[in-house]
């Protein structure tokens, strides 16, 4: 079963790491993710760009785009994992995990019901 992990945290304190600082920590999540790879548990990740660059769309119809994402929550969605376990009592340890490296994160875990891959992503751009 695949699982969707949705890390929220405050972009705020994100953004505000020395370079140091968010080197340290994506060596740490590095870490737990070559585990899940190695474990064969690991799909696509991705960290997500700043919420400035972010668009909704939503409304009836063709909808309307609006800048900037306006989720109802303190903490923005800054990134994602797709995981494939048994249960969720194994997608959740997995987030434990990667919650140890960066304790201050919100980590929510989803049943994904429907994963299509698409094409591999190319290095490079932004």
């Amino acid at each position: 079963m695949y699982y969707a992990i949705l890390a929220y945290h405050l972009e705020g304190v994100v953004e505000s790491w020395s370079a140091e600082e968010d080197a340290t920590l994506m060596t740490e999540l590095l870490q737990v993710n070559d585990r899940l790879v190695k474990a064969k548990h690991l799909g696509p990740a991705a960290r997500l760009g700043p919420t400035t660059g972010a668009v909704t769309l939503r409304g009836p119809g063709a909808g309307v785009v609006i800048d900037g994402p306006f989720a109802e929550t303190k903490e923005q969605l800054l990134g994602l994992y797709v995981v494939d376990f048994p249960d969720i009592e194994q997608a959740v340890a997995a987030a434990r995990d990667l919650r140890r490296a960066n304790p201050s994160a919100v980590y929510e875990i989803r049943p994904i019901s429907l994963y299509l891959p698409g094409a591999p992503l190319e290095q490079g751009g932004e």
